[in-house]
């Protein structure tokens, strides 16, 4: 069995950390990931390296590796900056693309979605959100931000999942994303913008109202 590289350790644990299969607070222990994953322990201090870079972990002399929790006043700037991504992912994306090349987003936040959210299906909101984010993203043909966005996803994840479960919110966010791709299929880079920001801050509202469940 091929063993993965370095770069691929990252991945996982990255992944394990955006969705809280390690917790906040939890050490990561160089022998035992050493041994999962078959590689050395200089491999294990790269990856360690590149997921402090996006601030998921924290090293402290003498102490080890631990996994970064956000306070609710950190998250708030968060939200703050990410209003302000999205909304520029949105128009870039729109004036990167031709008015009407947005069907696919338009098809899958349709009926059938709508109806799995009455009928309680917030995964299947969540991954539509993510699909959106996806495309958007490489419509915005912009590394810089995709990188920007990519450092918050991985702080929010959980977090976003967690508001889509808040009474109300999957159904208005569900709202909202059907108006920005209207508009984003109408060619309309500054009407997306400015209802993906609105979309941001109604996101921001739920979190201040429900931040003890959230975190």
């Amino acid at each position: 069995m091929t063993k993965p590289a370095a770069v691929d350790v990252e991945a996982i644990l990255r992944d394990r950390i955006s969705r809280r299969e390690i917790p906040p607070g939890a050490k990561l222990r160089e022998l035992p990931l050493t041994q999962e994953f078959g590689v050395s322990r200089a491999s294990i201090r790269q990856a360690f390296a590149a997921l402090e870079q996006r601030g998921l972990v924290k090293r402290v002399p003498n102490q080890g590796v631990t996994v970064m929790a956000l306070t609710a006043a950190e998250l708030f700037t968060i939200y703050d900056v990410f209003e302000l991504l999205e909304g520029l992912c949105a128009r870039l994306a729109v004036q990167n693309s031709e008015p009407g090349s947005w069907r696919d987003l338009v098809d899958l936040f349709g009926a059938d979605l709508e109806k799995s959210i009455a009928d309680g299906d917030c995964d299947r909101l969540f991954d539509a959100i993510m699909t959106y984010r996806r495309r958007t993203v490489a419509a915005a043909d912009n590394p810089t931000l995709s990188a920007f966005l990519d450092s918050i996803y991985d702080k929010t994840q959980v977090i976003i999942r967690r508001t889509l479960v808040l009474p109300g919110r999957a159904a208005q966010s569900f709202k909202e994303h059907r108006e920005i791709i209207a508009a984003m299929q109408a060619g309309d880079a500054l009407r997306a913008e400015a209802l993906k920001r609105s979309n941001m801050r109604t996101a921001r509202e739920f979190l201040v109202r429900y931040i003890d469940f959230v975190l």
